[in-house]
């Protein structure tokens, strides 16, 4: 043991795996027999909500706000940075003495001073972006579950192995690292399966499931022409979940082997909902959908020296409650200069008869730059749940908004709408709705403007400016002929290289005009050159925004990266 009897924590949130991808979920097709084995010995949150996709779950993970408080509103287009004023989780227990590492996916901000590495992490082993296989992936590796290159403490590395075991392994190495000091440790564990692509997964585990009976997680009939496909990706999918599992495995028993099992917190849930129409048990709803399978995931708590096998709650609780459980469990304060608005859901699993006030709880999330007022929004509050599906993709017109109200105790598949039947009830949540709206919009001045990457300091030398972060003007925002411009903040005035990267070598020559606020500077493209392309511009101290206009021949276009160095 620890010389505290402080807890040590591991966090562990997979990727795109939805609520009903467990056995013990109901899931008698993909195997989760260390998950399943936790859960058994665990405390179990059967009502446990997250946002409809990945980089909000994670800013309200972090933080125990809603992510509109952050400035982190999208997954993409600068959007999923989170300012850097924010104070993490990770950052309350390093100050508390706690040593932090996290591996696998961020996706809150790859550039100073957002990475984790700023944001409370001692150590960090992590991919760019919302998932490898996107536009921020190293140049030359692309693409690459296997083998991948990935960023440590931010340095790019050449890793060997698969993604997940590489993350899991790399915890475990900083857990008996911890262990050998006697110091308290929390371990985030973030993997980035199963989300896609899928063309790179565990191929042991596929062969398996390509010759498993998957029909039982089609959630509707296929035509014959699309069965194929379907069952293929749903074979790629298990098998990268059953991946994790096995991971789980190995790091329970790397616990046991260092005799910490019995004081560790271990914290499992998903980020989102399933990234196909698949099972979600009695729900309805993917990625991306405000119902209730789009926005459930189990979450499973083990700690044997608070926490008995079994104990199991039904009360509403949220991605915004798993900061301050952990921080109640480990006894450090909230952070006093931000609102809080998540609860410790701690008593409920270690304490029977304790009170939980009936509460309203929110999730929204939408493409677009500012958040719309009822655009695809859920309220909840047990057994209520008021919703406008509107849909992820498209912004709301004007008037258009026709609430759904359901009653989930009687109704979880979110069949039979009730708003007509119980408009008083429809009336008060709506005007909840639009209470907490206001509220979160009027966090900070100017509450969802994108933060800025700050260059030229000595936290980040060299700085990758990727498609993930630009603010996109044209084209389709990750398209080969898209271009848009990165929003910076020089910390000092002076005179950067700027190299300009194009997605392949597969292009004629051309020029390149590079503009930051009133400095220009060109540049020759070479023919088949895919990097190396190199200009200088003289920057002011302050903000500025920095764009790349490639003329290659008939086409006009932007960069695939840029890299800024003072």
């Amino acid at each position: 043991m620890f010389a505290s009897d402080r807890p040590n924590v591991i966090l562990i949130m997979s990727d795109d795996q939805g609520v009903g991808d467990y056995g013990f979920m109901g899931n008698t097709v993909i195997r989760t027999p260390a998950l399943d084995a936790m859960h058994a010995r665990s405390g179990f949150l059967s009502r446990f909500y997250v946002s409809p996709v990945c980089a909000p779950t994670r800013a309200s993970l972090m933080t125990g706000r809603y992510n509109y408080r952050t400035r982190c509103v999208d997954t993409y287009l600068g959007r999923a940075m989170m300012d850097a004023d924010e104070v993490t989780l990770a950052e309350c227990l390093r100050d508390a003495g706690y040593r932090t590492g996290i591996y696998g996916k961020w996706h809150l901000g790859d550039n100073y001073p957002m990475r984790a590495m700023d944001q409370g992490f001692r150590e960090s082993l992590l991919h760019r972006g919302g998932g490898i296989g996107q536009p921020s992936d190293p140049i030359g590796a692309e693409g690459k579950y296997t083998d991948p290159v990935l960023f440590k403490n931010g340095e790019e590395v050449a890793m060997q192995g698969y993604c997940t075991d590489i993350f899991f392994g790399a915890a475990m190495d900083f857990i008996s690292n911890s262990a050998a000091s006697n110091e308290p440790f929390f371990t985030y564990i973030a993997t980035n399966a199963p989300h896609g692509p899928f063309d790179d997964v565990p191929t042991e585990l596929y062969e398996e499931y390509k010759n498993t009976d998957l029909s039982p997680l089609l959630v509707s009939p296929l035509p014959e022409k699309r069965r194929e496909a379907e069952f293929d990706k749903l074979a790629r999918i298990a098998a990268m979940i059953t991946n994790i599992d096995d991971n789980v495995a190995r790091l329970f028993a790397k616990l046991d082997e260092l005799g910490v099992t019995d004081n560790t917190i271990v914290i499992y849930l998903n980020d989102n909902g399933p990234n196909s129409m698949r099972y979600v048990g009695e729900m309805r709803g993917m990625k991306t959908h405000v119902d209730d399978g789009g926005i459930r995931s189990p979450l499973v708590m083990h700690w044997p020296a608070r926490i008995s096998a079994g104990t199991m709650s039904t009360q509403l609780c949220a991605h915004i409650d798993v900061m301050p459980t952990i921080l109640d469990a480990c006894q450090v304060p909230l952070p006093a200069s931000r609102k809080i608005d998540g609860r410790s859901f701690l008593p409920l699993l270690t304490n029977g008869d304790a009170e939980w006030p009936t509460r309203q709880v929110v999730f929204q999330a939408h493409r677009g730059n500012v958040p719309q007022r009822f655009n695809h929004f859920a309220i909840h509050e047990n057994p209520w749940k008021l919703v406008h599906p509107s849909g992820f993709g498209r912004e709301r017109v004007a008037g258009e908004a026709k609430l759904e109200l359901y009653n989930l105790e009687e109704d979880p598949r979110q069949l039979d709408d009730v708003a007509a039947k119980y408009p008083e009830i429809a009336r008060r949540l709506t005007q909840a709705y639009e209470d907490w709206f206001a509220d979160v919009s009027m966090s900070r001045h100017d509450n969802f403007a994108p933060p800025r990457i700050v260059i030229g300091t000595e936290h980040e030398p060299e700085t990758v400016l990727t498609r993930q972060d630009w603010r996109h003007v044209s084209g389709r925002p990750w398209g080969g002929a898209s271009n848009g411009f990165w929003l910076l903040n020089a910390s000092q005035a002076g005179e950067y290289e700027v190299e300009i990267i194009l997605d392949s070598g597969d292009y004629p020559s051309g020029t390149a005009t590079v503009t930051a606020g009133n400095a220009v500077g060109q540049c020759e493209i070479v023919a088949g050159k895919q990097r190396g392309h190199r200009t200088t511009l003289a920057l002011p101290k302050g903000d500025i925004s920095l764009s790349v206009e490639l003329t290659l021949g008939e086409q006009t276009l932007g960069p695939h990266q840029v890299v800024l160095t003072r």
